[in-house]
């Protein structure tokens, strides 16, 4: 298979940031290869080296509690899989009880249908992005049209490209225009992420070294997160840390918006409960939950949680050694740094859209076949989370981690381009699924098959705990330690 030349590896990218020893040699096997998906990026080996990386930093909180370290394994196609999350890597079980795939969400593909690479009247290609009705009205109401594909196409051609995104952001509303890798390194966002590491990891406050609890089966064994995301790459980092045995409360509110497919891929392993942070009573339970936490993970739109008491200054001050990570679109500053967005979003500013279309012949930009930037960027929002931890149980120290989904988009660039993936399989062989799968009966989705967790590790492998969890099923309150 014919590949162009690429930089350093991912796994060596992140094993740099995690700084200390290199894992001895035989700690870590990756196996397999891309593609599996019609793309030319190589996916799969980039999602495993995000998974085996995510993998060493549990193994340096294992070494801290036991004096141990374990043998990890990861193979690229099963990796790859894991961006499946939502789609077709969920079975349920039908009235003969045979598992079938579940059939695509109608608001998911509407919302596929029309976020799309649209040309623009100076003949460059813009991105709207329509999930969650709120943020689609936004969109149609800049572009005053209907929600369909010939209406949005039209409309975006009325448009040029740098008024439009001036005016979608204006809106708070999301969008992008479609650049190419290198517009993108030359403009002052992509300029800026450039300059700052994948994962950022900075120190805001100082407290005392906190040793990890003695007990428990698993790196993260009496550890708590507070889940406050939705929708993707949020989720994940904190579905991420739920594999290795923390106790993940999920915070919502009945009148947030959800997709269900994503909610119910993302949540194994978690509880869930209710809190509306806006109204006083609900806000201050969230307080005293976070002061007993040990992990606050966010996914809003940038200084959103700030405006509420909830920014990692204010969470610094509540729990002093709090580990604060933020999931965004555009990272932790930069021109475009209080915008919001998503995973196609950050596609198109990238480049990756650009390479995606040139590369399989489509003569216009197009949007790989999976979120590839929600599910990377969820792996190393865990990472980040444990390399800080780590710290913490070292040192002492409050941290704030910020990962997002362009810098995921760029590091996904630098790890080179593959060819021969015109017949990719699009998903796995049924063996294959079957020696990840996790069967889950009586969720509120129905008797569940999943593509289960897909790191091996020797000792504590990755586990989802309980049964998914129905939104709002359990109390504002931290199992006992």
């Amino acid at each position: 298979m014919a590949t162009t030349e690429e930089g350093p590896r991912a796994f060596d990218e992140l094993m740099a940031l995690r700084g200390g020893e290199p894992p001895a040699p035989g700690e870590v096997t990756t196996t397999g290869d891309d593609p599996l998906f019609v793309s030319p990026f190589r996916v799969g080996r980039t999602l495993a080296d995000a998974l085996a990386a995510r993998a060493v930093a549990a193994n340096d909180l294992w070494e801290l509690r036991t004096g141990r370290r374990q043998r990890i394994g990861v193979d690229v196609r099963a990796a790859a899989a894991t961006a499946l999350g939502g789609e077709d890597m969920t079975l349920v079980r039908d009235r003969a009880g045979a598992y079938r795939p579940i059939p695509v969400s109608p608001d998911v593909e509407h919302m596929e249908s029309i976020t799309q690479p649209w040309r623009t009247a100076d003949d460059r290609w813009f991105v709207p992005h329509f999930n969650l009705p709120h943020l689609e009205q936004r969109v149609l109401n800049v572009l005053g049209c209907e929600p369909t594909p010939a209406s949005v196409e039209a409309a975006v051609a009325r448009w040029k490209a740098e008024d439009l995104d001036e005016a979608i952001a204006a809106a708070g509303a999301c969008g992008g225009i479609v650049r190419t890798a290198r517009e993108w390194l030359d403009h002052p966002q992509g300029a800026y992420l450039a300059g700052r590491p994948v994962v950022e990891i900075t120190k805001i406050g100082d407290s005392d070294p906190e040793p990890l609890p003695a007990a428990g089966d698993a790196p993260l064994a009496g550890l708590r997160v507070l889940d406050l995301t939705r929708i993707l790459a949020g989720p994940t980092a904190a579905l991420s840390m739920a594999e290795h045995g923390a106790d993940v409360l999920m915070v919502t509110a009945p009148h947030l918006p959800q997709v269900e497919p994503f909610v119910r891929d993302t949540s194994h392993g978690k509880r869930s409960t209710y809190l509306d942070f806006t109204r006083p009573d609900e806000a201050a339970r969230l307080r005293e939950l976070a002061a007993d936490a040990d992990v606050f993970i966010e996914g809003y739109r940038p200084h959103r949680l700030e405006a509420h008491g909830f920014g990692p200054a204010d969470l610094a001050a509540v729990r002093p050694g709090m580990v604060y990570v933020s999931v965004n679109c555009f990272g932790s500053g930069g021109p475009f740094g209080g915008r919001a967005g998503w995973d196609q979003v950050a596609q198109a500013v990238t480049g990756v859209c650009d390479v995606q279309g040139r590369a399989t012949g489509a003569g216009r930009p197009r949007l790989t076949p999976v979120f590839l930037c929600d599910f990377l960027t969820g792996f190393l929002g865990g990472y980040g989370a444990m390399l800080a931890l780590a710290r913490r149980a070292r040192e002492g120290g409050t941290y704030r981690v910020s990962v997002s989904l362009s810098q995921s988009a760029m590091l996904l660039q630098r790890q080179g381009l593959t060819d021969g993936f015109e017949h990719a399989p699009g998903r796995l062989e049924a063996a294959e699924f079957e020696r990840y799968a996790v069967a889950d009966d009586g969720t509120a989705y129905g008797d569940l098959k999943s593509l289960g967790p897909v790191i091996r590790m020797s000792e504590t492998a990755p586990r989802w705990a309980g049964t998914t969890p129905r939104l709002g099923s359990s109390r504002p309150e931290w199992l006992p330690r």
